[in-house]
Parts: structure tokens; sequence; C-alpha cells
């Protein structure tokens, strides 16, 4: 299949794009800047370019392509409310697009805000999506699945790690670096789920092809690692010592970071192995750590 991405230059589209033309589709990703499309083109596949604030470009695209995989996102969070309705704005435009083709359309999500009273988050289970917005806009993908689009949520821890990742882990451990501690907050207890990034890129692509009308599904390899584990690896890889953070000061030492790290945000991937074969392989991200990736 000839199968448009958005987000292509991204972090988690480096190992789905990848993933998907070895199963033998052809790739087409978005580019906003010329280098993202430098970053895309190295990856195998043509370029188009287009931004996620010109939805009838989208659409357009998705119209010429047997299926969509929609990863590009607004990562600012001092414009979340801008970043969901950009996001509508694209869902809509490119369900409109596939709608009455039973092509498949992958969006990526996030598995954080799902847990409840410590029991690790399913596939089945479905936050407010009145509190939150980007739950809403999942929400409005799966409902494309009534209108013959084939459509699927891939949830993803919000750790999706490997050489060369800048996301939270990074965050952390240049925290550590200015502060001369690794720091967890409380007792630590409170876990954070992960992803290989290479076991992601093939969840995205078992999506495409294998996943039926309306269905998610959780890139989640480790359930739930003690934050606490966490801070001691990294505080292992830049010999730094290891302390606990009174919650009352997480916000002062962690800055906007503390609100993440002091969720503990379980999350199975049952269903996702049992209905998709799904297998993670892949180094988890303990070991990522003490491989020296990020340090």
């Amino acid at each position: 299949m000839r199968i448009f991405v958005t987000g292509a230059s991204g972090w988690i589209a480096s190992a789905a794009v990848p993933a998907l033309l070895a199963a033998g589709h052809q790739v087409t990703g978005l580019a906003r800047s010329d280098a993202a499309a430098e970053r895309v083109a190295a990856l195998g596949a043509e370029v188009v370019r287009g931004g996620l604030d010109d939805p009838a470009r989208l659409g357009e695209i998705a119209a010429a392509s047997d299926g969509v995989v929609h990863l590009a996102y607004i990562h600012d969070f001092s414009r979340m409310q801008h970043a969901a309705e950009a996001d509508r704005a694209a869902i809509e435009a490119i369900g409109d697009a596939l709608a009455g083709t039973d092509r498949p359309f992958v969006i990526a999500s996030g598995v954080m805000g799902l847990s409840v009273d410590g029991r690790p988050a399913t596939e089945q289970d479905e936050p407010d999506p009145i509190a939150h917005p980007r739950v809403a806009n999942a929400r409005a993908t799966l409902d494309l699945a009534g209108r013959g689009v084939r459509s699927s949520v891939v949830r993803f821890a919000p750790t999706v790690h490997g050489a060369g990742d800048y996301g939270f882990l990074a965050v952390l451990v240049g925290i550590a670096r200015d502060k001369g501690v690794s720091g967890f907050i409380g007792d630590g207890a409170n876990r954070w789920p992960a992803v290989h990034r290479l076991d992601a890129g093939d969840l995205v692509r078992l999506a495409v092809d294998d996943a039926p009308h309306g269905s998610i599904w959780h890139a989640v390899a480790e359930e739930g690692i003690p934050t606490r584990d966490i801070a001691k690896a990294i505080g292992r890889g830049l010999g730094l010592p290891v302390v606990s953070i009174d919650p009352g000061q997480a916000a002062e030492h962690f800055g906007w970071m503390g609100m993440f790290f002091g969720m503990d945000a379980p999350a199975s991937n049952d269903l996702t192995r049992q209905k998709l074969g799904w297998e993670p392989t892949h180094p988890g991200l303990v070991a990522d750590i003490d491989a020296g990736h990020y340090l």
C-alpha cells in the first residue's frame, strides 16, 4: 500500500517508516521544513511538503493514499488548546478523504492519565474526553469506523526510548546534570510504562496491516517501571547521588517535568499482544540508560 505518514521526520516515525518500508509498503512522508524533508528522505520515504496548519492539503494527500498514519502533533504545553484543535482539524480532513474506502487510518495517542487507583490501564479504558482534548480526538478517529474507515488508535508509553531520544528521559538526564543529583519524587514507587522505539514502530506497521475498524492498541513493552529505578539508572550513568525529592518541592526541582514524573501510569499490553500478535523484543528502558544512550 501507499501509506501517507504525518510527523514523518519525528522520533516515532524514525522507526515506523522503516518498518512500513520493510513490510513492502511505499511511504509518503509529510515535511514542513527543508531539514524535515532531509530526514524523511533519509528514511527512504517520498517527501511531500505541508503542515498541520493546512488540513485541506492533508486531505488531498490522504485521498491519493491507500492509508494514513498520523503521528504529527504540536508538543507545546503553552498552547495545548491550539494543539488539540489543529490535531482535530487534521483528523477530520483525513477522515473525510478516507470515508467509504475501508482504508487504514492510524493515529498516535498516549496512556498517561488512563490508570485509576493503581490498576494498569487497558486498551478498553478511556478517560473523560471533555477533560482530555486529545482523548476526544482519538474518540473522533475511532468513530470514523462508522463511515467506512479502518481507523485505529495506538496509545504510546510516555517514554519511547532508544539511542537519539530527545523526549522525557533526555529532559530528566538534563535536570540531573543541572542539579547535581538524580531525583525521584516521594518514595519513587509511582510507575512509568516504556517502549523501545523499534518495537513501537513495528506496532504501527501491524496496525496499518491488521487493525480492525475502531480499535485501540497499547505501544507499551514494560507495564510500569518505578521512577526510583529510573533515577537510580540515571545516577549510575552520571555518577551522581540519587535522592528523594519531597512532593511539595517537585515543581521547583523538576520544573514542568515534575507533573509528569510524579504520575503513576502503569499500562497493560495484553490485548495488543493477543489480538495483533505484537511481541516487543528490544532492550528495556533501564537497559537503554545503562547502555549510555542518554548519558
